[in-house]
């Protein structure tokens, strides 16, 4: 882990292989988002666009993750494919990614150890978001490295088969009993998000099994990131909408479905994503809007992992409570109601991590795992 500072790759022929701040605007505010949601004042005050869906279904929460992950596929394309091109050799290249995906993943575990050290009652978790972040970054950048982009069409198309074939056999989707559940439970024991002790059944969002297709969500951003670099940002928008064509048309026999990653939700959020990215590109690289969310962007591992320490820390140091009661809920609930608090809180927390971003983008300070 280091401060570095961070350089544009040189361009090379036709292709786009700078740094492109559309790029670094969707990621954050997709990172801006993922603070959002994670980060009420309280969580029995939550508007409905803010939670994820109860199970089957999909929310502007939802999109999230999956927009993360594509995000990752698009930057691996804009930082490892103009290295191929440029001759550096492809061991090098997979040496240097798989190291930096084992880093992703020990972070996000180190903080899960963290969480069951300090707070009461909580157990160590192994799943997570950037365990799941870095599994996809290490599969990803080593298809960009060593495959031609046909076979990433190819194992999209296979892991979003093969994992249907998965669901299906497991006989059910319900929560607690399907196949991913199961499978999880077999692996992880109770170290997982949920856990019955009663039953013994468990769930876990970013399980093992679920992360099959969420590579296929991330191998989406890649495709995306060529097209972007030919210049054929054409192509996003008709690959945009038959995404989402088809994930509507799956979702009527297999819903979409965050928690167990469901191939109707790689295509659905996978199709919104190609045309989010689409109107970034057009508006800020095209048309020279400001590039919003690009210090979260800059920043986004420092942002992400320095918010869910926070998390962890100010709970357990019992401030949060007060903090929220005497800064918030005590004044505005009163005037505005408790959703409007749980709110404020909220975007207050956001504020927070924007300055924090904003400071170390001032300085050219960005964290690199």
């Amino acid at each position: 882990m280091a401060m570095t500072m961070d350089q544009p790759a040189p361009s090379t022929g036709q292709h786009v292989a700078r740094r492109l701040a559309s790029v670094d605007a969707l990621r954050g505010c997709t990172v801006a988002a993922m603070l959002l949601v994670n980060d009420p004042g309280d969580w029995g005050h939550v508007y409905w666009p803010l939670e994820h869906a109860a199970w089957h279904g999909c929310t502007p929460t939802d999109l999230v993750f999956p927009f993360f992950l594509f995000v990752m596929g698009v930057s691996v394309a804009l930082a490892i494919l103009p290295r191929l091109e440029q001759g550096v050799a492809s061991d090098r290249l997979l040496n240097a990614a798989l190291w930096r995906a084992l880093r992703i993943l020990a972070l996000g575990l180190a903080i899960n150890a963290l969480a069951a050290w300090w707070l009461p009652g909580r157990e160590m978790r192994w799943p997570g978001v950037l365990q799941r972040i870095g599994v996809c970054f290490a599969v990803v950048a080593a298809f960009a490295i060593y495959t031609p982009r046909r076979a990433w069409w190819l194992a999209i198309a296979t892991l979003l088969a093969g994992y249907t074939v998965l669901l299906l056999a497991g006989g059910t989707l319900d929560e607690w009993n399907n196949i991913v559940d199961r499978i999880d439970g077999a692996v992880f024991g109770q170290y997982v998000w949920d856990h019955n002790p009663a039953t013994g059944q468990v769930h876990d969002p970013e399980g093992l099994p679920a992360t099959l297709p969420a590579i296929a969500s991330s191998l989406l951003g890649l495709c995306a990131g060529a097209w972007l670099r030919a210049r054929q940002p054409g192509r996003l928008l008709a690959a945009g909408l038959v995404a989402l064509a088809f994930g509507a048309g799956w979702s009527s026999w297999m819903p979409l479905n965050k928690n167990l990653w469901t191939p109707s939700f790689v295509l659905w959020t996978g199709g919104l994503a190609m045309l989010a990215l689409l109107a970034f590109h057009w508006l800020v690289d095209l048309r020279g809007w400001p590039a919003l969310g690009r210090r979260f962007g800059m920043n986004a591992i420092a942002a992400y992992a320095g918010s869910e320490l926070l998390q962890i820390a100010l709970p357990a140091l019992g401030w949060q409570e007060p903090l929220y009661r005497h800064l918030f809920a005590g004044w505005i609930a009163p005037l505005a109601g408790p959703w409007i608090a749980s709110l404020t809180w909220a975007i207050a927390f956001v504020a927070l991590w924007w300055a924090i971003a904003w400071a170390m983008d001032r300085r050219r300070l960005y964290l690199k795992l």
